[in-house]
């Protein structure tokens, strides 16, 4: 492939992502009116639906605010392990914080975070709940500890087979429950290698489900957590000894997740609110409002400081970083991302630093220019020469997200959902900055920088 027809390629490809970046940044319905003396146009666009087979688009794609620019609540609980074992702690907070998600899911709360944290020897968990004002509501939604039982399958009148709910079908506890069980793990079908769920109970719940199975024998027994359904198996035989197997067609992802699920009745931790506070909807629209004029002044000025001082340049690297800002937006729609304003500030901060790689480079074709070079050698060098700078600055940043970020739940480094929020877009926009910046403004500039004429 030549030079000019790999140059073609890149710009194709530039162009396909922006226009792709722009119809996903599209709102679901973005009005049109116009209006002047007896002419009147009204007409709404609607976002289009992306269904490319396996992989399909139709979803919200609308932005995700955070709790500071949404409102809402904002809980942190404190759990009691005492009790329970070491080697038990980190599954059974995994299994509280699973439940809780669940429950806030189940009653419609949206963009819940639920996030751990251990401060000292204290666990915590951290649950922010968008849209959500009323803390008494919110202390009510997340309600006690994880509650398991068992319940047994009824036969319903055909009348009312087709209105039936899955609670109509299991509507009774049998007695047997989340006490009773003693652990649950995960296992490999020996014959098909697949993952099954294991379950064990203590005496007096292995002569509970002993007698449950004989009854059930042909039927399903349900196994509900917190009034929710979790699994529905049906009874092959009668079970004795305490011990059975949950089998089906699951991945080893959703094992774990049952297993998880089951523990959590298995060794109920008790959690105690420790703080609360809330966030109106008015304060979040004036810190959105407030963000958006200072990130808007702020481009712009950058945009005019590279346009006097660059000339065509500075168009050139303009236009990159409009490619770079419809990008960084499908990505926050796609991924997707909660927003939040310290994620707005990560974002701006992104923006500097793309434009400071522009800078760099066009500083060192400046130089090669001056030293007699022609425009396109010039080019070339001042984007290997500077790359260096660009490379080793980058990389700085991206180390000190993956610190601020801290994916490893750290105790010595700080787990705020804020801090993270400003880590994510930082890291995500050094990322996005790299590409526009070597593939887009790279491009650009040989598509429009034409090489001397030979004589």
């Amino acid at each position: 492939m030549t030079k000019s027809n790999k140059i073609r390629r890149n710009f194709w490809l530039v162009l396909f992502i922006s226009i792709f970046a722009l119809l996903v940044d599209l709102p679901q319905e973005l009005p049109l009116n116009f209006k002047y003396k007896d002419f009147e146009f009204q007409k709404t666009i609607k976002r289009p639906q992306f269904d490319l087979g396996p992989i399909s688009f139709g979803k919200d794609l609308d932005l995700k605010l955070g709790l500071d620019l949404a409102g809402g609540a904002s809980l942190t609980f404190e759990a009691d392990f005492e009790g329970i074992e070491e080697e038990n702690i980190k599954t059974s907070l995994e299994a509280l914080k699973g439940n809780i998600e669940k429950r806030v899911n189940f009653f419609g709360v949206s963009e819940t975070t639920v996030r751990t944290s251990k401060q000292a020897d204290k666990h915590r968990l951290l649950i922010e709940l968008p849209g959500l004002v009323d803390v008494d509501q919110a202390i009510a939604l997340i309600g006690q500890t994880a509650q398991l039982d068992f319940r047994k399958e009824v036969q319903l009148p055909p009348e009312a087979t087709e209105t039936a709910t899955f609670l109509d079908v299991f509507p009774q506890p049998s007695g047997l429950n989340g006490s009773h069980l003693t652990q649950s793990t995960v296992q490999f079908d020996q014959n098909t290698g697949k993952p099954q769920v294991s379950l064990e109970f203590n005496s007096e719940g292995a002569k509970l489900f002993a007698d449950l199975t004989e009854q059930m024998a042909g039927k399903r027994i349900a196994i509900f957590l917190d009034q929710f359904p979790v699994s529905a198996p049906v009874v092959n035989e009668k079970i004795t000894g305490g011990m059975a197997v949950i089998s089906g067609n699951f991945s080893l992802e959703e094992s774990k997740a049952l297993v998880a699920q089951l523990n959590a009745g298995a060794l109920p931790v008790p959690i105690k609110l420790i703080e609360h506070r809330t966030v109106g909807p008015t304060l979040g629209q004036e810190s959105i409002q407030k963000g958006i004029q200072a990130g808007l002044l702020g481009i712009v000025i950058v945009v005019l400081f590279m346009i006097l001082n660059y000339g065509g340049l500075g168009i050139i690297a303009s236009l990159g970083l409009l490619v770079y800002g419809l990008v960084t937006l499908a990505l926050y729609k796609l991924i997707p991302i909660t927003l939040t304003f310290p994620g707005i500030t990560g974002f701006l901060l992104s923006v500097g630093m793309a434009v400071d790689s522009n800078i760099l480079i066009f500083e060192r074709m400046k130089e090669e220019v001056q030293s007699g070079k022609n425009k396109n050698i010039a080019m070339e060098l001042g984007f290997g020469r500077a790359w260096d700078s660009i490379r080793d600055a980058n990389v700085c940043t991206l180390i000190t997200g993956f610190i601020l970020f801290n994916p490893f739940d750290w105790s010595f480094l700080s787990s705020s959902g804020m801090i993270r929020g400003f880590a994510v877009t930082l890291l995500l926009g050094i990322l996005v900055s790299l590409f526009t910046g070597i593939l887009v403004t790279r491009t650009l500039m040989r598509l429009f920088i034409k090489p001397p004429k030979k004589i």
